[in-house]
């Protein structure tokens, strides 16, 4: 029980409290729906409690009742008068049995550590039941003894991907594990001379992430496991501020092979989220990051490459003319490098720089450790002559160095492919004969009409992922936690008849809180199923409103829930595609959906940034992939020249 409220909530969560009196709509979270906590101001006049607008940021950038944009930067605190008002707010000590006192929100704390007798008996109980357990606990765990659960049906052996070296091993992936077909690797007839076939250029790595707190998450998202086509662990996203992101080394695409030591490439993808989430001040993580395409010749070492400086100089007609030069920053490298020459501009009229120039100095300064804003600076404020000196590898095919994570460049990435069209797929089109993991179920309870429902959701078809409306809490104060049907993860399909399905997410908190006025309500929702995870709280660190539902639960969801997108990639002639697709029809599993495995550095997948590893591809020229074999949707990719719209269906990653 916490300390300061005297209930059971998330260590991270808003503190819960049992009022006295029905509480003035004006001193109410639009967000959670209870009393404000720490009250936050935005611009456009609205009131959130702190953590709530918090964790609502993280996943939009919106006013939630206004919708207007919005950035946590620009709150802040509520007036005194307003927080005066929020504390004097008379609460019931939450120990009924042996105390029936009342007294002030902002004084209960110093009750329960003072004069309450139902809190004392708690502690004095825990520390009772703490002390045999302490006492086995003071001996220190033998030399070479892990923290780290592992699983007894893992192999002895490494990733068959690993290779032997410890090091940071070169390893090609042109031929990968059987089903596996990589479009990326395009045969070409443009010319006898050209390369026929390129190899995946990948490196082994061992990276070491310490947290101050063995607790914080690490902050990426994941997606795979040995029980879905995918086969292996990756990444599908790195969060902004995160540990991981900090760090700087891990990339969206990336594959985690090794957690502490223990082999992760083979396990379900429950198992792996256990192991990611396991608590610790240091994380050994060994990583399978691809480098791009190099060409394919006889007795080459991918990684031999003859380097050059050239000296290029560019002329402004005045100050103000922009180069049109996109500069990143790479994670494993110091120094700028040119990302992409904006056509018409005057670089690429030029033609004397390219993509993947590293840049030395610019008008005689020093940037072998510089920044792309220290670069833009002398080139702002250059008149005329701009004089580069870069440095380029010569013999490989270049790809296009991955974005610094740390870093907001988000100038830096460019979209070759069109515009994604939104639409909604037909409730009679099924994507393929799915497992599903929910059932319906539903719910009429009655109630007093003052009576809070007292759960949280998430979701919405505003979220970046348009997701369904699901369950992120049910508080202990409310009329569905007595009820105890409604739990964490159900997705909301309705409320007294009205849909939730299509809304967005303050649409269905309206929808819900108008409906909560009601004598009786009827809820029908879709249960998650057991995933029969290997341990019951799996997902216990994730807290409050940031929940959601692990990814390999969202598979089983019914299509007429799903979301497509439309998302068009360009290419050259002499271009691959980029990406890889593992799943379809095979005679011993029947019909599985086809998912992204590998988005290739340097291609038009990578490029465009809208497709990402683990999302499922639904359609192919609006052609279905239903049913379809690997040999039967690579040839339709390899057929499209220079465009191909692919439909897909993107679902969040678990949250390590």
């Amino acid at each position: 029980l916490c300390c300061e409220c005297g209930q059971a909530h998330p260590l991270l969560d808003n503190h819960l409290y049992n009022f006295q009196d029905e509480v003035d709509d004006e001193l109410i979270c639009h967000i959670c729906l209870q009393p404000l906590l720490q009250p936050m101001d935005t611009p456009c006049g609205h009131t959130y409690c702190f953590k709530c607008l918090e964790n609502f940021m993280q996943e939009y950038s919106f006013c939630p009742m206004d919708r207007k944009k919005l950035s946590f930067q620009q709150c802040h605190k509520s007036s005194l008068l307003v927080r005066n008002l929020l504390d004097k707010l008379v609460v019931l000590c939450p120990f009924k049995a042996e105390c029936q006192q009342t007294m002030q929100r902002c004084e209960l704390e110093a009750h329960l550590q003072n004069r309450c007798p139902g809190f004392k008996k708690y502690k004095s109980e825990l520390q009772r039941k703490r002390s045999p357990i302490s006492k086995g606990k003071e001996e220190p765990p033998a030399k070479g003894d892990t923290n780290t659960p592992k699983d007894p049906e893992l192999p002895s052996g490494g990733s068959s991907l690993v290779a032997e070296s410890s090091g940071a091993a070169v390893v090609s992936l042109g031929t990968a594990e059987p089903g596996l077909v990589n479009p990326a690797f395009e045969e070409t007839e443009e010319g006898e001379n050209l390369p026929q076939r390129t190899s995946l250029v990948a490196e082994t790595t061992t990276i070491e992430i310490h947290r101050e707190d063995p607790e914080e998450e690490l902050g990426m998202r994941i997606v795979g496991g040995k029980d879905t086509p995918l086969g292996n662990i990756v990444v599908q996203e790195v969060l902004r501020d995160s540990v991981i992101a900090a760090d700087g080394r891990i990339a969206p695409g990336d594959h985690i092979l090794e957690v502490n030591g223990v082999n992760i490439s083979s396990v379900t993808h429950c198992q792996a989220v256990s192991f990611l989430r396991h608590p610790g001040p240091v994380l050994h993580l060994m990583v399978l990051q691809e480098k791009g395409f190099s060409n394919r010749t006889a007795q080459q070492d991918p990684t031999s490459t003859s380097r050059e400086v050239i000296h290029v100089t560019l002329v402004k007609r005045d100050r103000s003319e922009p180069l049109g030069i996109k500069l990143i920053r790479k994670t494993d490298e110091a120094g700028i490098f040119i990302l992409d020459l904006l056509e018409g501009g005057l670089a690429a009229k030029n033609g004397k720089l390219s993509r993947n120039d590293r840049v030395l100095s610019i008008n005689g300064q020093d940037l072998r450790q510089g920044t792309p804003e220290a670069a833009a600076q002398i080139i702002q404020t250059t008149e005329s002559r701009v004089n580069f000196v870069i440095l380029r590898q010569s013999g490989l095919q270049l790809g296009e160095p991955g974005e610094d994570g740390s870093t907001s460049n988000s100038s830096s990435s460019s979209s070759n492919g069109g515009s994604p069209v939104h639409h909604r797929r037909r409730p009679d089109q099924s994507h393929y004969r799915r497992k599903s993991t929910y059932q319906k179920k539903t719910v009429a309870i009655k109630k007093e009409p003052k009576e809070s429902l007292g759960i949280t959701i998430g979701g919405g078809r505003d979220n970046k992922n348009k997701l369904p409306i699901y369950v992120t809490s049910v508080q202990p104060i409310g009329c569905l936690f007595r009820d105890g049907r409604i739990k964490r993860g159900d997705v909301l399909l309705s409320i007294n008849g009205i849909d939730l399905t299509h809304l967005n997410y303050y649409e269905a908190v309206s929808a819900l809180k108008s409906n909560a006025a009601s004598h009786s309500v009827t809820l029908k929702a879709l249960e998650i199923l057991s995933l029969n995870c290997p341990e019951p709280a799996l997902d216990i660190r994730e807290q409050g409103f940031s929940w959601s539902p692990l990814w390999i639960t969202w598979l089983g969801l019914p299509s007429y829930l799903h979301f497509c997108q439309d998302i068009v990639l360009s290419k050259g002639n002499l271009e691959s595609w980029g990406f890889s697709i593992v799943g379809g029809f095979e005679e011993s599993k029947g019909n599985q959906p086809f998912f992204i495995k590998t988005i290739v550095p340097g291609t038009p997948a990578f490029r465009d940034r809208k497709l990402k590893c683990g999302d499922e591809i639904v359609a192919v020229n609006g052609v279905p992939a239903i049913g379809m074999s690997n040999s039967e949707l690579i040839p339709m990719l390899k057929e499209q020249r220079n465009k191909v719209t692919l439909t897909v269906v993107s679902w969040p990653g678990s949250l390590v």
